[in-house]
C-alpha cells in the first residue's frame, strides 16, 4: 500500500510549496489554517477544490518553476471564477523547507493527538466495517477484543487491545469518546455497556441489537438493581444506526453509526486533547 502520509510526502525529493488559508471573509470551502502541499508532480490535502485551488496549484508551481516570485493571493470566490460561495481567501504560500517540514509535521501531531477517540468492542464483520469507515475520519480508533484470532485485516493505525475482561477497559477511556459495542456475545455486550453507562463523560454509547435486545437490557438492568446505569439507560443508542434504512449490511452499518458517532462528538465538544494518552491496553 502506497505511503500517503505527511511525512512521506515531505521527504520526497522534489521541492514542495506549502499553501495555507491565511484568512477568510463570508463563505469559503474551508476554514482559515486550512493546507495543501504542492510539488511539481503531486499534492497532498486539499484546501476546498474547485477552481479556486486550480488556481492555488497553479501558482505554487509557477513558484516552483522561477515564473512568480509572490507569496500570496488575494481569491474571491465568486462568479469570476465559476464558484458561488461568495467570500473571499487570502492564500499564503511558503517554499518548504527543513523548518517548514519540522513545524508541519508538529503541527500534524498535535491535531491527531486532539482527536476525538473511538472504541470500538469486538471485531467481528460489523467491528472490522467501523474500522474502516472511521479510518477515513479525524479521529483516533481502538478495538478490544477477546479474541486473538480476529484481530486482523485491520486499517493502518487501528490500536488493537485484546482482553479477556473488555468491561474493564472502560475506566480509563478518555472523556469525550466514543463506544461503540459490537462484540459476539449478548452477556459480553452488557457488561460493557453497564460500565459505560455508568459513565457521564462519554460523549456515545452504542450498542448493535434491536428494540427486543434493548428492553432485554433494560430488564438486566433492572435485575441487577444498579441504579446509576438505570438513570443512564437513556444515553444507550441501541439499535445503533437507527431504523431509517432498513440494511443490515456491515458496512451500511458502520456508515451510518459514523454519522451518529460524528454528531455526538459535535454535541459534546468535550476536551479530548492529550487525554487520548490515558488509555492503557
Amino acid at each position: 500500500m502506497r505511503d500517503t502520509s505527511l511525512a512521506a510526502f515531505l521527504d520526497g525529493a522534489e521541492p514542495v510549496i506549502l499553501i495555507e488559508i491565511e484568512s477568510v471573509k463570508g463563505s469559503s470551502p474551508r476554514e482559515a489554517g486550512t493546507f495543501m502541499l504542492v510539488s511539481k508532480d503531486g499534492i497532498w490535502q486539499t484546501i476546498g477544490g474547485g477552481q479556486f485551488e486550480y488556481m492555488a496549484i497553479d501558482h505554487a508551481r509557477a513558484m516552483l518553476s522561477g515564473k512568480t516570485v509572490a507569496d500570496s493571493m488575494d481569491i474571491p470566490l465568486g462568479p469570476e471564477i465559476g464558484q458561488c460561495c461568495g467570500g473571499r481567501t487570502l492564500l499564503r504560500f511558503t517554499e518548504v523547507n527543513d523548518t517548514v517540514a519540522a513545524e508541519l509535521k508538529e503541527r500534524l501531531e498535535q491535531e491527531n493527538r486532539a482527536q476525538p477517540s473511538v472504541f470500538i468492542f469486538g471485531a467481528g464483520h460489523v467491528g472490522k466495517a467501523l474500522a474502516q469507515t472511521f479510518s477515513l475520519l479525524p479521529v483516533s480508533i481502538s478495538i478490544i477484543e477477546t479474541r486473538q484470532d480476529e484481530l486482523h485485516d485491520l486499517p493502518t493505525g487501528v490500536a488493537t487491545h485484546l482482553s479477556a475482561m473488555p468491561e474493564a477497559k472502560i475506566p480509563s477511556i478518555p472523556a469525550g469518546s466514543a463506544v461503540i459495542i459490537v462484540t459476539h456475545d449478548h452477556a459480553l455486550d452488557f457488561l460493557i455497556a453497564k460500565q459505560a453507562l455508568a459513565r457521564a463523560d462519554l460523549a456515545y454509547v452504542g450498542m448493535i441489537g434491536s428494540k427486543t435486545k434493548r428492553a432485554t437490557f433494560a430488564h438486566w438492568i433492572e435485575r441487577e438493581s444498579d441504579a446509576e446505569a438505570s438513570v443512564n439507560l437513556e444515553r444507550l443508542t441501541l439499535p445503533i444506526g437507527g431504523s431509517t434504512v432498513k440494511d443490515k449490511r456491515p458496512a451500511i452499518i458502520a456508515a451510518l453509526v459514523a454519522a451518529e458517532v460524528l454528531h455526538a462528538f459535535h454535541r459534546s465538544a468535550a476536551p479530548v486533547e492529550s487525554q487520548a494518552l490515558a488509555f492503557h491496553p
